[in-house]
């Protein structure tokens, strides 16, 4: 059976490293979109280059998936104005380049699959978010809001277009995890401000199953929240997690102190998003890791 070809945006990111690994290799012929073309040395994964700024591709193929990953790393730096800016045009500008080159090239994907977050829906306490729910009215909204103008436009071009609101990624690889364990050598545990705001969460490998889903299955054509079934708090994570790795407290990092550290930033940890996937499932997705204390246990076992 020919192999059918995969772009992807982002591919050398947290999980796009991640999506390539688990990516079947005998069925899929990968390419990386990068800053500046090399050499791959692992069988079936290539590197074309591309400049966003440009709005270039130097991709000489037809790709049947498309994949976009790509934007800067929502809590690596402080929100200012031009920090802000730079989220928002990393993510729509990415997408702009890849909807320039169907364009330009006239290629017609099968599929178009863009990321987008959770944050979306903005702090919202304890009400179920579906994916008909209205977005929120602060920063990570409006970037979201953004983001996914620019990925229907690009996905108009394929034969499905497929946006999936990622939630907290579980991996010891980096994200938010690691930060959340920095004090588990002293037998601690933090949660951030009450602990009362519900955190939509998925383990790594869930994640990428789904991307690999989304490729194999037609029926999926739409915007997807992407979050493990179980709702759970900030606080309930935290004792859970310690009740699997074991220590001696869960305690509270207050919010004054966070907002004072992290300024707007603090609401990626302060926010509530009691997201559910009911879609997803619908489709016969099924996620392998439901229980969060469980699902962080086995990255720390696996070290993924």
């Amino acid at each position: 059976m020919k192999k059918q070809k995969i772009l992807i945006a982002g591919g050398s990111g947290l999980v796009g490293t991640a999506l390539v690994a688990a990516l079947d290799k005998s069925k899929y012929d990968i390419t990386i979109l990068s800053r500046s073309a090399r050499q791959s040395t692992t069988e079936g994964i290539s590197f074309a280059s591309w400049d966003t700024t440009a709005g270039t591709i130097d991709y000489h193929d037809i790709p049947d998936h498309v994949i976009n990953l790509a934007g800067a790393g929502i809590a690596d730096a402080r929100w200012t104005d031009a920090r802000k800016r730079e989220l928002i045009d990393s993510r729509v500008d990415t997408a702009a380049t890849l909807e320039s080159f169907f364009k330009l090239k006239n290629i017609k994907p099968k599929t178009y699959i863009s990321a987008s977050a959770v944050g979306y829906y903005g702090d919202s306490g304890d009400r179920l978010l579906d994916e008909s729910s209205s977005p929120g009215s602060e920063f990570m909204s409006e970037c979201c809001i953004a983001w996914e103008n620019a990925a229907t436009a690009a996905g108009r071009y394929a034969d499905r277009s497929v946006i999936i609101r990622i939630s907290l990624v579980l991996t010891t690889l980096g994200g938010a995890l690691p930060k959340m364990l920095m004090t588990k050598v002293l037998g601690i545990y933090n949660y951030f401000g009450n602990g009362e705001q519900y955190y939509a969460w998925t383990h790594i490998d869930d994640l990428c199953r789904l991307f690999v889903y989304a490729i194999e299955n037609d029926s999926m054509n739409d915007t997807y929240n992407n979050v493990a079934p179980q709702q759970i708090t900030n606080k309930a994570m935290m004792q859970d997690i310690k009740t699997q790795l074991g220590g001696l407290a869960v305690l509270s990092a207050p919010a004054f102190a966070l907002r004072i550290m992290l300024g707007e930033m603090a609401n990626v940890v302060l926010n509530s998003n009691r997201a559910i996937s009911t879609r997803i499932q619908n489709t016969g997705f099924q996620y392998n890791y439901t229980d969060a204390g469980l699902a962080v246990k086995d990255c720390v076992d696996r070290k993924v």
